[in-house]
């Protein structure tokens, strides 16, 4: 008989060092609702303190060289192999992900340790000629100071690690709030963060990493600080919103991976075995619950009812259940607001003209589980353009490409999006400049599944930022200009004469 999920947890929580005291927030497990632990929580009060002791922290850390930080970065990614299966089971006790699902997460944290490591031997800059003799221009980067990370319960401990390897090559300490939905999971990394520093030895200052339990006056409090010059925020558009006007308004920065609304146009030309295998995964992966998740497909009207009659078949055997469970490919929604907005979409959706041709119930058992929906709609109609955080697949027709492409954009979020095609044609208009407006943009891949080495992030009110691989890394440090005079003489730039 499979273990309580409060059980494992107790004792993956004890394995970490932790033991939760009784406090105030109250963590459940959407496998069955029950109590995983009861937290104490941080009151704002309590940021000035966190903030003072991450200057502290920066201000010893970049002094140590980039290639000496990246190697605490690798000692960290070391710590995660040996932790990989304790942590990723309590990824899924308490954010709900089928097993291999929460594997994977963990496995995305190491692989960004790994590409951070190589990093921090690759904060290049650049050489510039200057038109004064004797003189020559450099452009470098420098540290920025603490960064803090809003996490959303969804990847409760990925998209930390994004921000907090690049951060820490960088030469930056880290402020990190999770998720109230999935604190947990946080504590455990954070345990493992000091496993690492231990290793690393006295290079390391304390406070590196901090972790604040709570609600959203943490993060408002956070946004606000003047000595947090980057706070990176990821969740819905609203909360985005509210954070980047905070930061802007004091002229900080702001990193958001906001909404998505990703779809995948199919073409006549495409494979549709492998669409269909793309589309299950995408729309119905994590429950419908990742930023990348597939919302619309935009089906070619000449195989529109061939692909959906394959889809139509192939949803209902997918096994819904315990994410413990083997061959579980669709676990429980996170709690029971997700599977009200997952009922109301769909009540929705019929009103404005969709047929539900699969799908949409809510199970009657412990969790939250529902039955993932596909609706087919005669347009893009309101509830299409809002993002649902369920695993609901609304299907539209076209007829021509750039209609297509049209309809694809035409909505407020930017984040990922791909066509199935056996067209370069196609293939190459849909990556143009007047194809897809999306930060990620795939071919023959559905929406979902990022690599690590590639920046990851999109357009309008996905927010605009990036994080992870690429050149995500210049937005944890500082560019700075530098012009060095090796002459004995002074000559000023552009001509300009001022002899004295």
């Amino acid at each position: 008989m499979m273990q309580m999920p409060s059980e494992k947890a107790a004792r993956i929580l004890a394995a970490f060092g932790h033991s939760p005291a009784d406090g105030t927030l109250r963590v459940q497990s959407p496998i069955d609702g029950s109590e995983l632990a009861r937290l104490v929580e941080h009151a704002p009060g309590d940021v000035e303190a966190v903030i003072g002791r991450a200057v502290a922290a920066f201000h010893a850390w970049r002094r140590v060289p980039a290639p000496r930080r990246g190697e605490l970065v690798r000692l960290f990614g070391e710590e995660l192999r040996a932790a990989k299966d304790d942590l990723a089971m309590l990824v899924t006790l308490e954010a709900g992900k089928v097993t291999s699902e929460g594997l994977g997460e963990v496995q995305e944290m190491i692989d960004i340790c790994d590409f951070a490591t190589g990093l921090s031997r690759q904060l290049y800059g650049l050489t510039l000629p200057s038109e004064r003799p004797g003189h020559h221009m450099r452009e470098t980067w420098q540290p920025l100071g603490p960064v803090a990370v809003i996490s959303a319960f969804n990847f409760p401990v990925a998209v930390w690690a994004w921000n907090a390897a690049l951060a820490l090559v960088c030469g930056d300490p880290v402020i990190w709030k999770p998720s109230e939905k999935t604190p947990l999971t946080a504590l455990a990394t954070q345990a493992v963060f000091e496993r690492a520093v231990a290793r690393f030895g006295e290079d390391a200052p304390a406070h590196l990493s901090q972790v604040m339990i709570g609600g959203r006056e943490l993060g408002e409090a956070l946004a606000a600080d003047p000595r947090v010059p980057l706070v990176s925020a990821t969740g819905s558009t609203r909360m985005g919103r509210q954070v980047a006007q905070v930061v802007a308004g004091r002229l900080g920065r702001s990193l958001l991976e906001l909404g998505g609304n990703n779809a995948m146009i199919v073409t006549p030309t495409a494979d549709l075995e492998l669409a269909v295998r793309a589309i299950a995964f995408s729309a119905v992966g994590t429950a419908g619950q990742r930023c990348t998740s597939l919302r619309r497909l935009i089906v070619h009207e000449d195989v529109a009812e061939g692909l959906i009659a394959r889809l139509v078949k192939a949803y209902p055997s997918l096994p819904i259940g315990d994410p413990r469970e083997a061959g579980t490919l669709v676990g429980p929604l996170i709690d029971a607001d997700a599977a009200e907005g997952f009922t109301r979409a769909l009540d929705q959706a019929r009103t404005e003209g969709g047929e539900v041709l699969t799908g949409g119930k809510v199970l009657d058992r412990p969790g939250h589980y529902v039955t993932p929906a596909i609706v087919r709609m005669p347009g893009q109609s309101a509830v299409v353009e809002h993002e649902t955080f369920a695993p609901i697949l609304y299907v539209m027709t076209y007829r021509d490409l750039e209609e297509a492409i049209a309809l694809q954009n035409a909505v407020p979020q930017g984040l990922s999006s791909c066509i199935f095609t056996g067209s370069v044609r196609d293939s190459e208009g849909f990556l143009s400049a007047w194809g897809s407006d999306c930060g990620i943009a795939n071919v023959n891949i559905g929406p979902s599944g990022a690599e690590i080495g590639g920046a990851f992030g999109g357009e309008k009110d996905t927010g605009g930022g990036r994080e992870s691989g690429s050149d995500a890394w210049k937005a944890y440090m500082r560019r700075q200009t530098q012009t060095v005079n090796f002459s004995d003489a002074l000559p000023l730039a552009q001509g300009v004469r001022f002899d004295v």
